[in-house]
């Protein structure tokens, strides 16, 4: 390795390290980076000015200082870059446009059965809501590239190429029944980067930035709709497995035998407690719930909450069995916090959590099973389509924005430190 090379490599972590640590705090002094991030006020001083000539920061006022002059203030310029993150969710897409700030510019929702639509229609519908986005933010050149959070797996194959990894990522839906499919053959773009990962884990990377987990060092990051998800940052990490396709919980087996999941196995946890799963129990008791997943687990929750008895028993068991699953993670991983998120773990924790807590504790180790604190997903529903938006974010994090290649999981993105 040239000292040139090594020299623009050192460069490039201290910018990737100064703006990330930006993004995430708002509002810095020169002297708070440094302290921070142990760096000398130089280099700090050189990184602004490099960021301040890409306009993605400014000077934004004084902080009070313990004498002398007081300190003048770093922040992200709002529209000095824009991301549109992508919800591939199994009932429908949900498209947003955040700013520098995380702000949510303009939103996009589009109802789909993905279990009904080939992989080129939803590639269609989602191209359809980012030109949406891209005519309403009124500034489409900031437009830095766009994230999608997939269902399934999402792949990164890494080759040999260039002046480092070139990616080849492809998506695997399984639940889909989608054939294994190209990130570049799904949706590509000659004009933005364009990058993907699970929407489970596009859920931990808007809540560890964030969210519920922003401060947590070991996290477990839960997503339940119609499906279940899960993401896990260990010691401010993001565990993928050696090709991203760690954590597909939600095909852990819970029974031998058991009822059919979607992914064509037997005894999944997503047969028990994904959100088709739990309507189909109900039904199984006598119950008439709505045909939409989410409205039927609502319309089991308000009937339960009036003490319908087979309602009842089906909540119990749906949160016997989810702490069951969530305490295998808890042995695995000892987190220090378990967040909540997706429709269905939203709509469980508003009444139930305690119930949650209690059954994921019993089914726990005593030492681990007293380490954690469970809590829902901060940003709701949006986490997945922030989650998204922070693969692009990750991207310019990464490289300046002269560099326009067609993504797929941005190295940076795998360390929340």
């Amino acid at each position: 390795m040239t000292k040139q090379f090594t020299s623009r490599a050192l460069r490039r972590h201290n910018r990737s390290e100064v703006l990330r640590y930006i993004l995430r705090h708002g509002a810095v002094t020169r002297s708070e980076l440094a302290r921070s991030l142990a760096m000398s006020a130089g280099t700090v001083t050189n990184m602004v000015v490099e960021l301040m000539g890409e306009g993605l920061i400014h000077e934004t006022g004084s902080a009070p200082s313990d004498g002398g002059r007081p300190s003048v203030t770093l922040a992200a310029i709002p529209h000095g870059a824009m991301f549109i993150g992508v919800d591939v969710g199994e009932s429908g897409v949900t498209a947003e446009l955040f700013d520098l700030e995380f702000s949510v510019v303009a939103s996009v929702l589009r109802d789909v059965n993905s279990r009904g639509a080939a992989p080129g229609d939803m590639a269609r519908i989602i191209g359809a809501a980012v030109e949406e986005l891209t005519a309403a933010s009124g500034l489409p050149e900031a437009i830095y590239g766009i994230g999608l959070g997939m269902p399934g797996f999402v792949e990164a194959d890494e080759t040999a190429g260039g002046n480092g990894a070139a990616r080849d990522v492809t998506i695997y839906a399984q639940s889909l029944q989608w054939p294994p499919v190209r990130l570049a053959d799904f949706y590509a773009r000659t004009d933005l980067p364009i990058f993907a990962d699970n929407g489970g884990k596009t859920l931990a990377m808007a809540e560890s930035w964030f969210g519920a987990s922003s401060h947590v060092a070991d996290s477990v990051f839960v997503l339940l709709g119609r499906g279940v998800g899960a993401g896990v940052v260990r010691h401010g990490e993001l565990l993928t497995g050696s090709k991203g396709s760690g954590m597909e919980w939600g095909h852990t087996k819970v029974s031998l035998g058991g009822p059919l999941c979607t992914c064509g196995g037997r005894g999944c946890l997503e047969a028990y407690i994904g959100g088709s799963a739990i309507a189909r129990r109900w039904r199984e008791t006598g119950g008439e719930p709505p045909t939409d997943d989410e409205h039927a687990v609502i319309h089991l929750l308000e009937a339960a909450a009036h003490n319908d008895a087979a309602a009842t028993r089906v909540v119990q068991e749906a949160i016997e069995i989810l702490g069951i699953g969530l305490s295998n993670l808890v042995n695995i991983f000892n987190p220090e916090r378990i967040v909540l998120g997706g429709w269905g773990g939203l709509l469980l924790a508003r009444n139930h959590l305690s119930e949650i807590s209690a059954a994921t504790r019993l089914n726990s180790l005593d030492r681990p099973g007293g380490q954690f604190d469970i809590v829902p997903a901060r940003f709701g529903r949006d986490s997945i389509a922030l989650g998204a938006a922070l693969l692009a974010v990750e991207g310019l994090v990464k490289e300046p924005r002269t560099s326009t290649a067609v993504g797929g999981i941005p190295e940076p993105m795998r360390s929340f430190k």
